[in-house]
């Protein structure tokens, strides 16, 4: 029997408590209270027999002491039963961050231009190497990817396994497209049709390119709006060291058009970013991941177990014992 335990009644385990209605416990010195004008007024009413004794006759014994024990227990059952009322509870809290995930969509250009060094090793290491931080820091969300040059691919859906989207974002390169170009248009409309029947408040599409809409045959500005109408939001990054003019050569086949850029993250509520060189791309995708915080909640769970049951049942323990102490000697109405 577990209840049955002095361990109950430790100043340690009472303080373990949680009351559910610590109002109860208040009553208890009420009971002393009652207790002593019960014992004020009946010591006036009783009557009293005159017996001749000697000093050593009145002197306390333990005998004469137990005729307490019958007072003494029916108190103990009475608080412990307010004890019961008040309802002793172990409570164990697990608290827990919630957070609402968002759909995002990762764009990436793998054209030949991606090749160049003005970002270490490349651009596209570069890029690669920055998305994966970027992920790693995105745990709650789903994230996919679409790869562009010529052409347009979905290469990794939606997915909130994001050691699987890091090994996709490990294979790219330069050569997964043969087709040449710049389809801006054509990547957008891929993130689109990936995120168009989300259920989810937030939708989001990152495009990284280093070139001008070349390719395709889907404007941008139009894919945009449609982004719009669908509540998805767009942010682009031009990636590269801008030329200077008076460094262009008639060899340089490869600009970027930040207007389009720009133009398409306005329409999308998003973002225009530009990083010529790789902390500046780290520093673009952290700003990104500021903006777009998911809110968290903090959940507590409580486990709580009830423990007045045993003290009811200590309760009629006592109740049964100032029963028995009525039935003998000790309810004698001459004990005084």
């Amino acid at each position: 029997m577990e209840w049955f335990s002095y361990q109950w009644f430790t100043i340690s385990q009472l303080r373990q408590f949680t009351w559910a209605h610590p109002i109860y416990l208040y009553a208890i010195p009420g009971i002393l209270v009652l207790f002593g004008l019960r014992t004020l007024l009946s010591g006036r009413a009783k009557q009293r027999l005159s017996v001749a004794l000697n000093r050593a006759e009145l002197q306390p014994t333990l005998v004469s002491s137990l005729r307490y024990l019958l007072p003494l227990s029916f108190f103990i059952a009475l608080a412990l039963i307010f004890m019961a009322l008040a309802r002793p509870q172990l409570i164990r809290e697990q608290p827990e961050r919630v957070a609402e995930g968002i759909d995002l969509m990762l764009a990436i250009d793998i054209s030949s231009s991606m090749a160049e060094t003005d970002l270490k090793p490349n651009r596209l290491e570069a890029a690669k190497r920055v998305a994966r931080a970027f992920v790693k820091s995105r745990q709650n969300d789903r994230i996919g990817l679409v790869i562009f040059a010529g052409e347009a691919y979905s290469l990794c859906p939606l997915t909130t396994d994001h050691d699987l989207l890091n090994s996709y974002l490990n294979d790219l390169d330069d050569s997964m497209i043969k087709t040449s170009g710049t389809a801006i248009g054509s990547a957008l409309a891929v993130c689109i049709n990936r995120m168009r029947e989300s259920k989810v408040k937030s939708k989001v599409t990152i495009l990284l390119s280093d070139g001008d809409n070349t390719a395709g045959n889907l404007d941008p500005v139009t894919v945009a709006r449609l982004a719009k109408a669908f509540n998805i939001r767009i942010y682009t990054v031009a990636i590269g060291r801008p030329p200077r003019p008076s460094v262009v050569s008639a060899m340089s086949t490869v600009t970027v058009d930040e207007g389009i850029l720009t133009t398409i993250a306005n329409i999308g509520s998003g973002s225009f970013f530009r990083a010529g060189d790789a902390t500046r791309l780290q520093a673009v995708f952290n700003e990104i991941d500021r903006l777009e915080k998911a809110p968290v909640k903090t959940v507590v769970y409580k486990d709580v177990k009830d423990f007045y049951r045993v003290y009811l049942y200590w309760a009629i323990v006592f109740l049964l014992l100032t029963l028995l102490l009525k039935n003998t000697i000790f309810g004698n109405i001459l004990e005084d």
